[in-house]
């Protein structure tokens, strides 16, 4: 990453051809280019292909500053930074312009007033676009110093007018000129800051302390807000939200598939010496199943949401535990399973907010909804008449006992018994490791238990599965 090749003065810069264009002007020339191209524009989000992307790339055409509304773990923010994508690799500035001032046409005094006395012999430096992007999350304590700016004692004290301009000490938000601007959660910000954004949004200059600078910014402003608090009045100022020229509304995955696409995706890498992490594939369903139940269920506060991150944090707690158990028994194989699931109440429990009041009704439902994706899962991995062989053969007083520290080369013995169950177990998990078919083994005595036809009932960390 080098701009050595760039040129270094005002006169190389005009020689080069170089022409001025407004951040918008230059988000709509690269994000046409890309589309041309066929370019997928942000590689990363999962999901919003035919939802949220048709309606971001109608507002970044038309100019619009834009405001996403969702609830929480729906890849707001990381939308928001991938707009760095969009924007030229390096713009030229003035050199040491604390607001990036354009070489070509400055509004700074102080600028204009260097350019005004070098002329072509103006020093310019060159700014990356991972520079050019600024944010900030609104909380009840933030103020128009921070964003805007104010008047620096100092400055004054040194004989400069308050109406000058020289004697602000610029905000997050000058200092983003020329780049790309966004405010988290903006209903938190308190409503006289929300009245400070007025101008910036519309009339593009800025006041601070009574004082109208003229101070024509070039900002594209994003921001993000939960729907709750967005619409609610009194979170956030009506002529704020009528300056926002579109508001993009985004969702949580809305298949199982792409809910198992962005875990794999964002989930911890697994880097342990010796070790081999397998994941089957019905486990990871099971983990995003339990996010998709979550959101319909009724019981669970929908205004906060239930995040993608909870997903991402299951799955991972899963792998942890899974590993765990191959240090503890000396395997090389990490191989996630059903008698790990217990333990994703303690990642769960700070993301679900229970219509309820009683805490000790929350790991009860906890597990209901565990025991729900199980059974989700379970119904389209098999056929309805499956294991009606193993059940005939599995007659009392048989039981098979498990938990999560029996060893994965055990379960060969367990299914060797049934010949429906290795059957099966090959089916679901095709040149299965002991640690694979384990996991295998345990998912269909779950289900089976989940599903009725067979009873589970646990003891200290055990799991006995016996015929009815």
């Amino acid at each position: 990453m080098t701009n050595a090749h760039l040129p270094q003065t005002l006169g190389d810069l005009k020689r080069s051809g170089w022409q001025s264009r407004g951040i918008k002007a230059e988000l709509q020339r690269n994000l046409i280019a890309k589309i041309r191209s066929g370019e997928n524009l942000f590689p990363r989000i999962i999901g919003y292909e035919d939802t949220v992307m048709p309606e971001l790339e109608n507002a970044l055409l038309a100019g619009h500053d834009i405001i996403f509304l969702g609830e929480r773990g729906q890849g707001k923010t990381r939308i928001m930074r991938s707009l760095v994508t969009l924007l030229d690799e390096w713009l030229p500035i003035v050199a040491g312009c604390e607001i990036n001032d354009d070489p070509l046409a400055p509004i700074c005094s102080h600028c204009k007033q260097q350019v005004a006395d070098l002329g072509d012999r103006a020093p310019v430096a060159w700014l990356h676009r991972s520079s050019r992007y600024g944010e900030k999350l609104a909380t009840p304590d933030v103020t128009i110093a921070d964003l805007i700016g104010d008047i620096d004692p100092i400055k004054v004290a040194e004989g400069r007018h308050l109406s000058d301009e020289g004697v602000i000490h610029y905000g997050l938000i000058p200092r983003t000129n020329r780049g790309i601007f966004s405010v988290n959660e903006l209903p938190d910000l308190h409503e006289k800051i929300q009245v400070g954004l007025f101008n910036l949004l519309e009339e593009r200059d800025v006041q601070i302390r009574g004082y109208k600078f003229s101070l024509p910014l070039d900002i594209f402003i994003i921001a993000t807000a939960n729907p709750e608090d967005y619409t609610s009045r009194g979170r956030i100022i009506t002529p704020l939200k009528d300056r926002f020229g579109a508001q993009v509304r985004t969702h949580y995955p809305r298949t199982l598939a792409q809910e198992v696409v962005i875990m794999r995706q964002e989930m911890a890498p697994f880097i342990h010496e010796g070790l081999r992490l397998q994941i089957p594939e019905f486990m990871e369903q099971i983990v995003a199943e339990i996010s998709q139940a979550a959101r319909r269920r009724q019981d669970i506060n929908h205004f906060s949401g239930v995040s993608v991150r909870m997903t991402i944090h299951n799955i991972e707690t899963l792998v942890s535990n899974a590993l765990r158990r191959a240090v503890r028994l000396k395997e090389t194989g990490v191989v996630p399973r059903i008698t790990d699931l217990p333990h994703l109440t303690s990642t769960m429990k700070g993301k679900l907010e229970w219509n309820f009041a009683e805490a000790a009704e929350e790991d009860e439902k906890l597990g209901a909804l565990v025991r729900e994706a199980v059974h989700t899962v379970f119904k389209y991995s098999f056929q309805s008449g499956a294991f009606n062989e193993f059940l005939r053969e599995f007659a009392a007083p048989a039981e098979i006992v498990v938990s999560e520290l029996t060893p994965a080369s055990e379960y060969a013995e367990i299914v060797s018994r049934y010949p429906e169950l290795r059957q099966e177990a090959g089916r679901l998990v095709s040149g299965a490791t002991p640690g694979m078919l384990a996991a295998a083994c345990e998912f269909m005595l779950e289900g089976l238990a989940v599903s009725g036809r067979i009873v589970r009932t646990t003891s200290k960390g055990h799991a006995r599965y016996t015929q009815q």
